[in-house]
């Protein structure tokens, strides 16, 4: 993620959520060394593409995926519903990001074989730049500036700020519905500018850590919390007791970050892209993952090249 003091939030979500794994970003997850790298198990989403054995390029980037038969894969394995290892079963790592790599790997393998290297956000361009990784899936936010240094696909989600309730509140659906009504919010996050902007009459309160913003919401301290989306999905995973309603109302565009100057790559995995969202699997793999704990349809994808940068 661009904003610092969100990615801080959710880097500390996240540990606290996974304390009991064996084993982050927009969220941008990190962690903070690389372990030998794991093998996933099977693919998750039904009806996943295989590429035409004509997009398979002779000297490609995907004809050395091929003939390896593995996609090495930069993605964390401890963001709950992004990209988390399960502890009974190391070679299993599932989640919106983990399971895309694994759709992604099938379009050019022909099964889901996936070798993941896990990132710190600062190791992510050298792992490209260096040929440690084929591509990173990392909640790996597009920016101009970091589109210097690597390539982008996509973007491939949207994340951005969205409305958590107390679970059975079936008045708030959306920020709309936030008018008059007492707003929480992280301390220097972005919702403690946007929520007046959208919301004149809401009244917001800022609670210094995502841990005290839940409590003070289940304790019915405030009608809604306004975080980013996938912080909100990873506490309501953890919590049933507060429900996320309707989809991100800002913008933090996740791209699949690719070596620097491969067009040949780019093009190939914007064309996997575009065909998973069209056969549905994509929005499969978004309702089988964040999908399980927010109150809504599948969103639309966000444009392919549609943010600078990509």
């Amino acid at each position: 993620m661009a904003k610092v003091a969100t990615r801080t939030l959710l880097t500390a979500a996240f540990a606290a959520v996974t304390l009991t794994l064996a084993a982050c970003g927009g969220s941008d997850s990190d962690s903070s060394a690389v372990p030998p790298a794991a093998s996933t198990g099977a693919d998750t989403a039904s009806g996943a593409p295989v590429a035409d054995a004509s997009l398979i390029v002779a000297g490609s980037t995907m004809e050395k995926i091929k003939k390896r038969g593995k996609l090495v894969v930069a993605e964390a394995l401890d963001a709950p519903l992004l990209s988390q290892q399960d502890p009974s079963n190391p070679d299993n790592v599932t989640g919106f990001d983990a399971d895309l790599a694994k759709a992604l790997a099938t379009y050019i393998i022909g099964k889901p074989s996936v070798q993941i290297v896990p990132p710190a956000t600062e190791t992510r361009e050298a792992l490209l730049a260096n040929g440690t990784v084929d591509v990173v899936f990392n909640t790996y936010t597009i920016t101009e500036e970091r589109a210097k240094q690597v390539d982008f696909a996509g973007p491939y989600f949207s994340s951005g700020l969205a409305v958590a309730v107390k679970t059975g509140n079936t008045e708030i659906k959306s920020v709309e519905d936030l008018a008059g009504k007492t707003v929480i919010v992280g301390a220097n996050t972005p919702a403690v500018t946007e929520i007046p902007k959208r919301v004149p009459t809401a009244k917001v309160v800022q609670f210094g850590t995502d841990p005290q913003a839940v409590q003070a919401l289940t304790q019915g301290r405030g009608d809604a919390y306004v975080q980013d989306i996938t912080l909100l999905a990873s506490d309501a995973k953890s919590n049933p007791a507060i429900t996320v309603v309707g989809n991100p109302f800002t913008e933090e565009p996740y791209g699949i970050g690719l070596k620097h100057g491969d067009s040949q790559m780019k093009e190939f995995v914007n064309t996997w892209l575009k065909t998973i969202q069209d056969k549905g699997v994509w929005a499969n793999i978004w309702k089988a993952s964040l999908g399980t704990v927010v109150k809504s349809e599948a969103p639309e994808p966000p444009a392919i090249g549609s943010v600078p940068g990509s």
